[in-house]
């Protein structure tokens, strides 16, 4: 792939991802997110076989560089320690009002019984990824399904409350049952 077709393809991928973080992988068309890329539709099928391979590979990326920034933490944190960490980050108020580097999660939990196997797939493996990267230890894992649902919900809360007081509540709330 040429660098400019590279460079074109990253650009589709972080407009569909923006568009997946604020409303979910099926909402968004493809003619919102080429445009929201700085290109027209014509061009889409250059890159992407389909509209679901465009937001599973965004929804794909987004996840794995959640587990990222777990892999950038000190290995010597306990368990306990590292799940407080992620959510002091997760459960802000920078990260519910964030639309480009956000967890797609919340936006796209509702829609997967009507999305393709794919995507469930993917959630599934970061989902045991994370909880494994969360843990101290494998019987730890539960606590740390538990704490991600908690991060989960009490984000997808405050996002669908918008920036406000409650929403705020929500967020302390949640971090603090984390901890």
């Amino acid at each position: 792939m040429s660098d400019k077709k590279a460079q074109t393809r990253e650009r589709i991928l972080q407009a569909a991802s923006a568009a997946l973080i604020q409303r979910g992988p099926a909402e968004p068309s493809v003619g919102e997110v080429m445009g929201a890329a700085g290109l027209t539709v014509g061009g889409f099928y250059a890159h992407f076989d389909s509209k679901d391979a465009l937001m599973l590979e965004a929804f794909t990326q987004l996840l794995a560089r959640r587990r990222a920034s777990i892999d950038d933490m000190d290995s010597q944190l306990t368990g306990e320690e590292r799940r407080a960490l992620v959510a002091a980050f997760y459960l802000s108020r920078k990260h519910r009002d964030s639309t480009v580097q956000a967890c797609p999660i919340p936006a796209t939990v509702g829609e997967m019984a009507r999305l393709p196997d794919a995507f469930r797939e993917a959630l599934s493996e970061h989902v045991e990824l994370m909880a494994a990267q969360l843990a101290a230890s494998p019987e730890d894992t539960d606590k740390a399904l538990a704490d991600m649902a908690l991060m989960i919900g009490g984000l997808a809360l405050a996002r669908a409350l918008g920036p406000g007081e409650l929403s705020d509540r929500v967020l302390r709330a949640a971090k603090s049952a984390v901890r």
